[in-house]
């Protein structure tokens, strides 16, 4: 499965009303370790379709989503189940601590 773009339009129904655990990638197109991360998450996807959503945020052209979520700097990863936010991390991370977060 592909990444889910996720905007303020689709956040309620594809993140907050997930039946499965969502990893949201915040990012954007000129962030050198958000363009290292991208084939990660990419892979994440792949290998975890039907038991992770993974969706990515573009904080440019979804400012309020960034707000919403307090994104200070990025590439910052959230892991949400059940509509609530269970961890996060800011930066960098090679996949087995990505995945270990879910």
């Amino acid at each position: 499965m592909k990444e889910l773009t996720i905007t303020k339009e689709n956040f309620e129904k594809e993140v907050l009303k997930s039946d499965i655990p969502v990893l949201i990638d915040f990012w954007a197109s000129w962030c050198g370790p958000c363009r290292m991360l991208a084939p990660v998450i990419a892979e994440i996807a792949e290998e975890y379709e039907g038991k992770v959503k993974v969706c990515k945020v573009n904080v440019d052209e979804e400012m309020e989503l960034a707000s919403t979520f307090q994104v200070s700097s990025i590439p910052m990863v959230v892991v949400m189940k059940n509509g609530k936010v269970t961890n996060t991390s800011v930066g960098f991370r090679p996949k087995a601590q990505i995945v270990s977060m879910l």
